[in-house]
């Protein structure tokens, strides 16, 4: 980074409001709504860039847009995620969630920000106050993404879907953020793969029921799904380079109603992650061979296997983020920030620059300062809660310097 775009920087930052910043934060803590479903969540979105006078649009149903031209430039789209998770949560803080919301089965469960998505709106918002109050020292457009169901793979989509690209200026690069169990005040930055591919798939078991006295009227499903689960284990161990780096977990399993009935089917859900597309083909044929297999020595009827969601690709373009790690050593300091191997959580960030071709960027940022000997919680956990006041500076001034890579005055 120049000397002026780091002058910017700084100039951009002095703008920043701390007292704001925490006002927003505990209200969307305090005010998490589901993947798809955050109503609530965009309206006070959309309220806040109006309050800035930033033009805006609402986009794939809950997601909002917010367009900030400021003269000749680049195009910069930087994205923050907005649902919640079912999680009870289970913090103590004084403005935790006591929410609910409803499922697509129209099961009420507790909801929480458990990924830390309020620190991503927030910071988003506190930058854009920021480089609005100072329009002097940078030119171009940003455009604002808030978007939604990133949880389930179907926000980013959604909002493409929707004609976010033909209805917002079209970015040379997307960037975009996420906070993690680090040390405030740090960030960690891929170069190339970021995150894993994901996919997610429910698995219906067909059997033929009986008394559970007569086993040999009987196809178990119960028996049949544990031996799927089973061999489903040696993909990974067995069919795979050791090299190519694959997770194939069984997260539920799910059969009968009685002790004393063999029931007539039984479904149990996938969850597949890997780095390479063609470990990722590798993996899903043979979950789909395996499966058909095992129903065919049972004597039982195909098994269906249905697609849940599917997370694209995460990937750091390396020129563009080596541009975003010299602005993010420059304002946070070069020992504050690393390069990082790729992580297999996923993230459907990807979807926004991959369907128009452009490259992104996407770094993880620091929340909090366990004491010695303490572990910090880990993303979805029920005592997820971020340091406030260092996690939301951070977030911040990370989003304004990666923003100014592309946009600050030369």
């Amino acid at each position: 980074m120049n000397r002026s775009t780091e002058t910017a920087s700084a100039s951009v930052l002095s703008g920043l409001d701390t007292g704001r910043a925490h006002r927003i934060y505990r209200h969307l803590h305090a005010h998490p709504e589901l993947s798809m479903r955050e109503h609530a969540t965009a309206d006070f979105v959309a309220a806040e860039l109006d309050d800035l006078g930033v033009e805006n649009f609402r986009c794939g149903g809950t997601g909002v847009v917010g367009v900030v031209r400021n003269g000749d430039g680049p195009v910069v789209a930087f994205r923050a995620d907005t649902d919640g998770l079912p999680i009870a949560e289970d913090t103590g803080l004084e403005y935790a969630s006591t929410a609910t919301g409803e499922l697509d089965d129209g099961t009420t469960v507790p909801v929480m920000h458990g990924c830390g998505h309020d620190t991503h709106v927030t910071s988003l918002l506190s930058a854009a106050r920021a480089l609005v109050s100072r329009t002097d020292v940078w030119s171009g457009t940003l455009v604002l993404v808030f978007q939604p169901g990133e949880e389930v793979a179907a926000g980013a989509r959604a909002m493409v879907d929707d004609g976010l690209w033909e209805r917002a200026p079209r970015p040379e690069v997307v960037l975009g953020q996420h906070v993690m169990p680090l040390p405030t005040g740090t960030v960690a930055l891929s170069h190339g793969v970021a995150m894993a591919m994901a996919d997610a798939l429910r698995v219906t078991v067909y059997g033929k029921q009986s008394h559970g006295s007569r086993p040999q009227s009987s196809i178990d499903p119960i028996v049949l799904g544990a031996h799927m689960i089973t061999r489903l284990q040696t993909i990974v161990s067995r069919e795979l380079d050791p090299r190519s780096p694959a997770v194939v977990t069984s997260g539920t399993f799910h059969a009968g109603l009685k002790e004393n009935i063999i029931p007539d089917r039984a479904e149990f859900t996938l969850n597949i992650r890997a780095f390479d597309p063609e470990v990722r083909e590798r993996v899903l044929s043979a979950v789909h061979r395996i499966v058909s297999g095992e129903a065919a020595v049972s004597g039982a009827p195909e098994p269906l296997v249905e697609r849940v969601y599917s997370f694209p690709r995460c990937h750091n373009d390396p020129d563009q983020a080596a541009r975003v790690e010299s602005a993010l050593r420059t304002e946070l300091g070069t020992e504050n920030v690393s390069v990082a191997e790729p992580v297999m959580g996923s993230e459907d960030f990807g979807h926004l620059a991959d369907a128009i071709g452009v490259p992104s960027v996407f770094w993880m940022f620091g929340g909090f300062d366990p004491a010695p000997g303490e572990e910090a919680p880990v993303n979805h956990s029920p005592y997820f809660a971020p340091d406030m006041e260092s996690t939301l500076a951070t977030g911040a001034r990370a989003a304004v310097a990666g923003v100014l890579a592309y946009l600050g005055t030369a």
